[in-house]
């Protein structure tokens, strides 16, 4: 591999395309191999690095996103891994709120690149090379030696049990989120085996939180959790209480197990982020410095959260949300059929092939909620075919509908039609919901 190390304004450039290409040359990897790559890279130097590992189908990022800023108000520096990216790679590497610069992501990834220069012979001997993913893994865990963090995010990927996030062993809280199906040619064709694979990110002695919505999930992340030698603790709806709903944030009461009856005010009109806020409270509460961060630092944390593409407001009355399987719809459209709009409700869609696409567009042609649809295209090779949506949804529902061949077109339309009492909801991808940021700030710049 060569050196990336270059006082050209491409270098940056030059970085992300080579990390685009690693899934045409190489292969996955066993945990073996990543572990033994992760000692290779000499991290952690520093003792009393702590780590959260956050896995499950449906917010995870969120989550993610709820302890950064918690931890940040109570004082820590924080590093967070999450995946994936709406328009820059960058994004994938936040520290201390901000995504890393240009600069930093081309020394994280020279700093990968240097290691795989000199292997071990283990290594050496079976042409090992980094995925996609662990590569990004690999440089987070540079970035966050480097910045010295004392609290490390980490997200999985996919799955849990086989992903690179779990080669760190020395973990101090798990949080499994939203369990649904998604990725089941990976995980598993039911909840059980799903919940099963997320669970490999357990160990021994290590707290593990979770909101009790399925039973059988919960059964399966007790017995994984007692199998490995810890406990599984549960949080449910019923500790939520007295929601109140605005045109711009929700407030609710949280009984704590630790902290009490505190009240706390999540800064979007999801409801869903209630759950993820619940259980990000819920993983504060058995960190080992939780005596050092206060009732009054979890409401001013979570107050202050900001989230791309979870219901989103990227325009006045225009909304973005990266919901793209059945679960991740079901708790879009409980949103929706809450926002207390009083005008029309256009819906601008798209998805890729893999997903559950026929389930996800049964669910918003069922639902009543919206007037007319707009299906576009995504510049992506798995993008479904225009016209495979649209007759879909002519066939089940009585929307309008309406086809657009590029995406800007359809943007352009729908943003122009609404009237004042109007809502626009944008879903179906995280491809789509990226591709919108960038056409947002493409616009911007102009």
């Amino acid at each position: 591999m060569s050196s990336y190390i270059t006082d050209s304004t491409d270098a940056y450039t030059r970085a992300e395309q080579y990390i685009f290409s690693i899934p045409k040359f190489t292969k996955k990897n066993s945990m073996e191999h990543t572990r033994c790559f992760l000692r290779h890279l000499g991290c952690p130097k520093r003792e009393h690095v702590r780590t959260i590992h956050v896995a499950g189908t449906n917010g995870k990022g969120s989550v993610c996103a709820y302890l950064r800023s918690v931890l940040q108000e109570a004082g820590f520096s924080t590093g967070m891994f999450i995946s994936p990216h709406l328009v820059s790679m960058r994004e994938r590497f936040v520290i201390n709120g901000e995504i890393i610069s240009e600069d930093e992501f081309v020394r994280a990834f020279e700093g990968v690149a240097e290691k795989l220069r000199s292997m071990p012979e283990e290594l050496r001997l079976t042409d090992y090379h980094p995925t996609f993913f662990e590569y990004l893994f690999f440089m987070a865990i540079l970035l966050f030696e480097q910045h010295e963090v004392q609290y490390r995010i980490l997200e999985t990927g996919l799955g849990g049990r086989l992903d690179a996030t779990n080669a760190i062993d020395e973990k101090d809280v798990c949080v499994i989120t939203s369990i649904g199906y998604d990725h089941m040619e990976y995980l598993g064709e039911t909840l059980p085996e799903i919940a099963a694979e997320k669970a490999g990110i357990f160990r021994k002695n290590v707290p593990v939180v979770h909101f009790d919505k399925e039973k059988t999930v919960t059964k399966i992340l007790e017995k994984c959790a007692g199998s490995v030698g810890t406990v599984a603790y549960l949080t449910d709806f019923r500790a939520i209480k007295e929601i109140n709903s605005s045109h711009k944030s929700i407030d609710f009461s949280l009984q704590s197990n630790y902290y009490g009856y505190i009240r706390l005010r999540v800064p979007t009109i999801a409801f869903y982020q209630i759950e993820n806020a619940a259980l990000a409270v819920a993983a504060i509460e058995h960190l080992p410095e939780r005596e050092l961060i206060s009732a009054e630092h979890l409401r001013d944390g979570i107050r202050k959260t900001y989230w791309e593409g979870r219901m989103e407001e990227i325009m006045p009355s225009v909304y973005l949300d990266g919901a793209h399987n059945t679960d991740g719809i079901r708790a879009f459209l409980q949103s929706v059929g809450k926002d207390g709009c009083t005008g029309k409700r256009w819906l601008l869609f798209s998805m890729v092939k893999e997903k559950q696409y026929q389930a996800v567009m049964d669910l918003l042609a069922q639902s009543g909620l919206f007037d007319t649809v707009f299906v576009t295209v995504i510049t992506d090779a798995r993008a479904l075919p225009l016209r495979d949506m649209a007759d879909y949804f002519r066939q089940y529902t009585d929307m309008v509908t309406e086809e657009f061949d590029r995406l800007d077109r359809a943007f352009g339309a729908v943003t122009k039609r609404r009237g004042e009492e109007d809502r626009v909801y944008i879903v179906g991808s995280l491809y789509l919901a990226g591709e919108v940021k960038a056409l947002l700030r493409r616009h911007s710049h102009d």
